[in-house]
């Protein structure tokens, strides 16, 4: 009964060993010996003008995540482009009911002005 599970057991192990080998041979090989110029945040010469935790407005942040919703929904539309013979009328009139939800979405975000970068 188990034995179906060994290869899945197999691979958890080697996908939680790999990263663990990687990291402690790259700090056991890589050079420790940082220079003030390896520290700075440009190695080009150029001086930072300022820290680098600025502040961000909110509406940066709300263009974000419209464009991770909007773009993680256009990705559902593949499976449906793959079985698109198959699923004959009734696959068209779902994505017709997805779309239009979608294009919902963009009309409120433009509504509301959360589109406009100022």
């Amino acid at each position: 009964m188990l034995e179906g599970y060994i290869p899945i057991f197999i691979f958890m192990a080697v996908a939680l060993a790999f990263p663990i080998v990687a990291l402690s041979l790259s700090k056991l090989l890589r050079p420790a010996a940082p220079s003030v110029t390896k520290l700075e945040a440009y190695e080009c010469g150029i001086q930072a003008s300022g820290g680098a935790r600025g502040r961000y407005t909110v509406r940066f942040y709300i263009i974000a995540i419209l464009f991770v919703i909007f773009d993680v929904e256009a990705v559902f539309l593949f499976p449906w482009a793959v079985r698109y013979r198959q699923l004959g009328w009734f696959g068209v009139a779902e994505v017709a009911v997805f779309l239009g939800i979608l294009i919902v979405g963009y009309i409120w975000a433009y509504k509301k002005k959360a589109l406009e970068w100022v």
